[in-house]
């Protein structure tokens, strides 16, 4: 199969969709190898515009909504982000493709936190195949605790739905200026995509669209 050309119509069909509009974000998704991050199974369907089954009750995102989350962060090179939910670690690169390109004279960094260790491992595994071992940082643990050690982050992506009100240790953890883009909602429908700015420490929420996630487990989301 011919990936690059697979990638290279995924991304215009985005671009016609209007999922992707910003000049970083569609660099990103044509550089990052989407079927790099899936189990063997999987490959075959890596370039179609849909969420695929990575195991553990666990999914790869569709392309059209990694788009729209890296665009809706408003990414930028040098900035240091928080990644909620590692899963396959395609996002996590889509993000560090933006903020620590190659030859970058100011890298930012990507920490991503996941509760299954199988995944941090397989996750860690693609991204250093992939290229991105230096850029992204993966962490086993709680995410809705967010990662202290190296907080404030610029922004913060949750790829889980958590509980209405928001884990308050990843708005702690945000920095002034920046952005948290995360669903809420129930644990399995009835869930919206906001975007949380933080400015001179209070925050604003915007709903942006309905979405169905995997629910956010942890001390700060739904119980298991």
């Amino acid at each position: 199969m011919d990936y690059e050309e697979k990638r290279k119509q995924l991304v215009e069909s985005l671009k016609n969709r209007d999922f992707l509009t910003k000049p970083n974000v569609i660099k990103a998704m044509l550089k990052v190898p989407r079927h790099k991050f899936l189990p063997k199974g999987a490959i075959s369907s890596a370039y179609i515009d849909s969420p695929l089954s990575i195991g553990l009750g666990q999914t790869i995102s569709a392309p059209h909504m990694n788009a729209m989350m890296c665009e809706l962060l408003e990414l930028k090179e040098g900035e240091k982000v928080l990644e909620v939910g590692t899963g396959s670690g395609y996002h996590a690169a889509l993000c560090a493709e933006i903020v620590a390109p190659a030859n970058s004279h100011n890298p930012g960094h990507v920490y991503t936190l996941e509760r299954h260790s199988k995944l941090a491992d397989s996750a860690r595994d693609s991204l250093i195949n992939a290229g991105y071992g230096d850029s992204v940082t993966v962490i086993h643990g709680d995410g809705t605790s967010g990662y202290p050690q190296e907080a404030p982050f610029d922004k913060i992506l949750v790829t889980a739905s958590s509980p209405k009100k928001v884990p308050p240790p990843l708005k702690e953890q945000l920095r002034n200026g920046g952005i948290l883009c995360i669903p809420a909602g129930s644990k399995e429908w009835g869930q919206d995509l906001y975007i949380i700015s933080k400015k001179e420490n209070k925050f604003h929420s915007k709903r942006i669209t309905g979405v169905r996630f995997v629910p956010l487990i942890g001390e700060w989301g739904f119980p298991e």
